[in-house]
């Protein structure tokens, strides 16, 4: 459920016309609910009331520091993956002690940062890496707390793209594997092991996979605590996901009523690690139409937004509704490619789609598109990054300013020998 309504065949976001926001800010721009983003928080939240948990957003689904403010102001985390998104959730207010550090390729220096800054726990993901962090730590003086990523090779039924729990995955350690890590990493004197975290892929649609990650986990967890390596941190990741055109996803209290029992039999506080369920569909992609080109046998919809703003669909080729910013009644259809100004023909926002007939000038909503949307963005083909706006009932904020030409060029220098003689 989201707040983008149609309203005297207007599309509002909450109390304020797409329209009124294209004309003040421009277009392409990305727009932001308020009331959805906290909404699909708190029915997360709520869901898993039953049981000890930290939610800790996955900020790679959208770093923004107004949503991430918005976050720690309803309690939550992050889940973090880089130096800069730590940098990011600190800078936003979110407590160092709610911060989980993953990723498979963590720099000395992104550790030492993270040591240093004291966050809850790093989310282990090879046996190199976990040598890595007893090195720094040591040097330090200190014990650095870790949750080893187990993989356990669960096909989580997703784009391959966006599977991480398989054994061919670059993700986690091997479930055939995990027990001799863990007596491992138990005897590094700098290293603290107090979870286990598993994390199978993104946009998972059926309840399934997470249990049978799950069952899996939860009978390691077990067999650790009987060879004396108490696990106080179960981190069941993130990967629920969203509708973006007839998908049907769980809702969160039904994910939680199918796993809420093995959460519970594992005697652990839990970490969750949503991003896409919370951010997706609270934000849509604001364009408009420059050109309408017809080939014979295409119909193309030249719109001002790109594959540098929205990457997913040429990445993922994936889907996301489009609608009129007004509609018209009983308006007649066509085929369109809705594409977009750079120079590859991967550049597309959708192919083959059927939408109203458009004409140069009208302004389209790319629905969806509040995770992995702005975040993924470039500066490809030298195009400035969108600005981005928080809608709060009837008023709009400017929460990322639109980039100029100048910040394209920003911090770059011509060497001297290369400076034109006069």
């Amino acid at each position: 459920m989201h707040d983008f309504h149609y309203h005297n065949d207007a599309l509002f976001c909450e109390d304020v016309p797409l329209e009124r926001l294209a004309k003040e800010q421009g277009t392409p721009c990305y727009l932001y609910s308020h009331a959805t983003l906290t909404r699909h928080f708190q029915a997360f939240d709520q869901a898993f009331a039953s049981v000890p948990h930290l939610i800790a957003f996955a900020m790679k689904a959208n770093s923004n520091l107004a949503i991430l403010r918005l976050m720690a102001s309803l309690g939550s985390g992050a889940d973090i993956v880089s130096g800069g998104e730590l940098f990011r959730a600190l800078q936003a207010g979110i407590p160092a002690n709610k911060i989980v550090f993953a990723g498979v390729g963590k720099s000395p220096e992104e550790i030492a940062y993270a040591l240093d800054s004291d966050i809850l726990l790093f989310n282990v993901e090879s046996a190199a890496e976990l040598q890595a962090i007893n090195d720094v730590a040591r040097g330090k003086g200190a014990r650095a707390r870790v949750a080893l990523r187990v993989n356990p090779d669960i096909d989580p039924m997703t784009h391959p793209y966006i599977t991480t729990g398989l054994k061919k995955s670059k993700f986690g350690i091997g479930a055939d594997r995990a027990l001799e890590e863990f007596t491992k990493a138990a005897a590094l004197p700098n290293v603290e092991v107090i979870g286990v975290h598993a994390h199978i892929g993104s946009q998972l649609t059926q309840v399934s996979p997470f249990v049978d990650s799950l069952k899996k986990v939860v009978g390691l967890i077990e067999t650790l605590k009987e060879q004396g390596i108490p696990i106080r941190y179960l981190n069941i990741g993130g990967g629920l996901g969203i509708t973006y055109s007839d998908e049907t996803p769980p809702h969160p209290t039904e994910y939680a009523d199918a796993i809420t029992p093995l959460l519970e039999a594992a005697q652990c506080e839990i970490i969750m690690e949503p991003g896409r369920v919370i951010t997706g569909n609270a934000g849509v992609m604001l364009t408009r139409v420059l050109y309408i080109k017809e080939t014979g046998t295409k119909n193309f919809a030249i719109v001002d937004a790109a594959m540098n703003d929205l990457l997913r669909p040429s990445l993922y080729e994936a889907h996301h509704d489009i609608l009129p910013v007004r509609q018209v009644p009983n308006a007649s259809t066509a085929v369109f490619d809705v594409v977009g100004p750079v120079c590859e023909s991967g550049d597309f926002l959708a192919q083959n789609r059927t939408l109203p007939v458009v004409k140069a000038g009208d302004l389209l909503a790319v629905m969806s598109a509040g995770a992995y949307g702005f975040a993924m963005a470039s500066n490809y083909n030298s195009r400035p990054r969108t600005s981005e706006i928080m809608v709060k009932g009837g008023e709009s904020f400017v929460i990322r300013e639109r980039e100029t030409f100048e910040d394209l060029v920003r911090g770059e220098r011509i060497p001297a020998f290369l400076e034109a003689k006069v």
